[in-house]
């Protein structure tokens, strides 16, 4: 009952297509503590339904960078070229003509609303 090495061979590589596979859901899988523990950083609160749809989504986006790490990558020279225009010293608005339109002006300055 010994296996041939060529069976041998392809066990092994079953075996190995079956740890990455285990490897890459482990990778991808949230739970709704992981959305819990995400909302709480970003100070976020969520809906019930909220908690329970987004570990589905997350574990999509986690997917997509998983996709994105299969990419080669590669060297390259990159040839930078300059797009923009050299400045050129223009004359400006004078500070009464740059305030002339504002809604506030205090000392000489905009004044906006307070913001805390």
């Amino acid at each position: 009952m010994s296996d041939s090495p060529d069976e041998r061979s392809e066990a092994a590589a079953d075996a190995a297509d079956t740890v990455d596979a285990a490897e890459a859901a482990d990778a991808t899988d949230v739970d709704v503590e992981d959305v819990d523990h995400v909302a709480g950083l970003a100070r976020v609160d969520l809906e019930a339904a909220e908690r329970e749809a987004f570990p589905e989504q997350f574990a999509e986006i986690l997917e997509y960078f998983e996709t994105l790490d299969e990419v080669p990558e590669f060297d390259r020279e990159a040839e930078l070229v300059n797009v923009m225009r050299p400045d050129e010293v223009r004359e400006g608005l004078t500070q009464s003509e740059a305030l002339r339109n504002a809604a506030e002006t205090e000392d000489g300055y905009f004044r906006g609303p307070r913001v805390s």
